[in-house]
């Protein structure tokens, strides 16, 4: 497979001349050069946002930019960029107008002239011809600047138990009590909703657990990404690794909450789908989709290589992956597996979690920071909110999960590793110096070509981060990761009663600020107390393994704690004490 996804590709600058060059697009690979270039053509660029796992991408780049007339148009006017949205995170929150694929028209600045979604050669030769005429009439004053990135913050206030209460009150209203889920649309799993409804609203967090196994799990193995209908179906066939490893701590927690094995049974076949379909050979890859193989491909990858190359098949029906390993998905599937592991004591899903944050530690950190992908010697940006978000939540479950001198396999023996809660750490610490100012998390460093330099502060970034230095600060015992998270939390709090469940995180979060962690220290990992308190039926709580006496456990919530020797006494004790008085 050819890969015409930079300028060194086939249809690039540096490819072949005459009218074979006229009649593809002459893809610029994102960069201050593309920019550049704008600016000494005087000439808008066109920036063609895609993924691998997008099938109306590739056919868009086939039937629309392979057509003659509407390469030859977008050469001789435009300066055109294809963009990577895995590989370029930023540039997708910031250039994406509702859909992949996007294609959005840029001023030399990078301001926004206008964008659109699919769109076919007739539709693409109309589009083209509108933002020439405006070019000539306006030149760069035509473009503007999206209103996140205006310098108009969403207003701080207060972190109180209202925030908690409006969330789950938008879990009644917009709940479908006809087929699950939240919304009258398409469906989406929402994850992290289902996670906070299976502590206020069981029922519906069941439900909706029930529908995306039924509508959105292949047989073959994984999850789809969201259905197209209100009933579930026209499922979408793509399986990203990130929303894989989100619906198995989801379906992993709705199997601690219940203790149905419906739902320990599809978190072991999305483990298996991740170690068997994404394992690269050192970590897991960024997606796969099973929608006719090279049948619908346009001949090239539009990310390139991953660690192991990105692999497809000639067969019609084979499916295609992604097997670059990003960052922020890999600490996201090390946080799933633990969690799973956590509940289940499944060895294979502890092994992977372990090799994949070894990975990242070894190949992606760098004093704290991280990058978010490597493919030979191309690295991806360093110290993206997501991916420092991503590898602490992972780091911070391996310090519970596996502590320090877990078995390293069935066979016995030690597992002589770096401390896990000292590499989430550092991670926290990096982001915090690097990315935390006027009380939130900017989603990267403040440089970059286009509006990169601008300040974006997402709020399911903030809210992950957040939730990891809640746990770190139960950890190391340290009060000022909880305070930054509650300053963090507190910047979007002005806005509390806006807020749906799409970010029903962010209410999880909030109550957490509001009443003291369930923390349980055990004497060691791996012990029949550790088993036992990692399967408390809270998925919020903080084990901290190695820190009590052998054989001894100790409950705390706040200033109240109790002492305990066996399994048994443990769960008492948890009823007991978080009881209220």
């Amino acid at each position: 497979m050819s890969d015409d996804r930079g300028p060194s590709g086939p249809g690039g600058p540096g490819g072949p001349g005459g009218s074979a060059e006229r009649s593809r697009v002459q893809w610029r690979a994102w960069g201050p050069e593309a920019f550049t270039e704008a600016r000494e053509r005087d000439a808008p660029l066109l920036c063609f946002l895609t993924a691998t796992w997008c099938g109306p991408c590739r056919r868009m780049r086939v039937e629309t930019f392979g057509e003659p007339r509407v390469a030859a148009n977008v050469n001789d006017g435009f300066v055109p960029v294809a963009v990577d949205v895995d590989r370029h995170p930023r540039v997708r929150e910031r250039y994406n107008v509702g859909g992949f694929p996007s294609t959005t028209f840029l001023t030399p600045d990078g301001r926004l002239l206008t964008g659109v979604t699919y769109l076919g050669p007739d539709g693409m030769r109309q589009v083209l011809e509108r933002v020439r005429d405006r070019w000539r009439e306006s030149g760069a004053e035509a473009g503007s600047v999206p209103r996140e990135l205006a310098g108009d913050p969403t207003p701080a206030g207060e972190v109180t138990e209202r925030i908690e209460a409006h969330l789950a009150g938008q879990l009644d209203s917009k709940f479908d009590p006809e087929f699950a889920g939240w919304g009258s649309d398409a469906k989406f799993p929402l994850p992290r909703t289902v996670e906070f409804a299976l502590k206020r609203e069981r029922e519906q967090a069941v439900r909706t657990l029930d529908a995306i196994e039924r509508n959105l799990h292949d047989e073959r193995g994984g999850f789809y990404r969201f259905a197209g209908n209100r009933n579930w179906t026209d499922p979408h066939c793509e399986k990203l690794l990130a929303d894989n490893a989100a619906l198995l701590r989801a379906f992993a927690n709705g199997y601690l909450y219940t203790g149905e094995d419906r739902y320990r049974e599809t978190a072991a076949a999305t483990v298996e789908f991740l170690t068997d379909a994404l394992w690269n050979g050192a970590a897991f890859g960024g997606s796969q989709v099973d929608d006719g193989g090279a049948g619908e491909s346009d001949g090239g990858n539009e990310s390139g290589a991953g660690e192991s190359g990105s692999s497809g098949d000639d067969a019609v029906g084979s499916p295609r992956r992604d097997l670059t390993a990003y960052a922020d998905a890999n600490g996201a599937a090390a946080d799933a597996l633990l969690t799973y592991a956590g509940y289940t004591d499944d060895a294979a899903a502890r092994d992977y979690a372990r090799r994949a944050l070894e990975h990242l530690r070894r190949d992606m950190l760098d004093d704290g920071a991280v990058v978010h992908y490597r493919d030979g010697d191309e690295r991806g940006e360093r110290g993206l909110l997501t991916d420092q978000a991503g590898v602490a939540s992972g780091f911070v479950r391996a310090a519970q999960v596996l502590g320090d001198g877990w078995a390293a396999d069935d066979r016995g023996g030690t597992n002589d590793v770096a401390d896990y809660r000292e590499t989430a750490r550092a991670v926290a610490d990096y982001a915090i110096e690097t990315l935390h100012d006027g009380g939130s998390f900017r989603d990267g460093p403040a440089d970059g070509p286009g509006l990169l330099d601008r300040p974006l502060r997402p709020i399911d970034g903030n809210v992950e981060l957040s939730a990891a230095l809640l746990d770190l600060a139960a950890l190391t015992g340290e009060d000022r990761y909880r305070d930054v998270a509650r300053e963090t939390v507190g910047s979007f709090a002005g806005a509390w009663d806006r807020f749906g469940v799409q970010v029903a995180g962010y209410g999880a979060v909030a109550a957490r600020l509001c009443r003291p962690a369930l923390v349980i220290d055990v004497d060691r990992a791996g012990s029949d107390l550790h088993r036992a308190a990692l399967r408390v039926a809270d998925h919020e709580k903080v084990v901290r393994p190695g820190v009590a006496d052998d054989g001894v456990a100790v409950v705390a919530v706040g200033d109240r704690s109790r002492e305990v020797t066996t399994p048994q006494e443990l769960m008492e004790a948890v009823s007991a004490i978080t009881t209220p008085e």
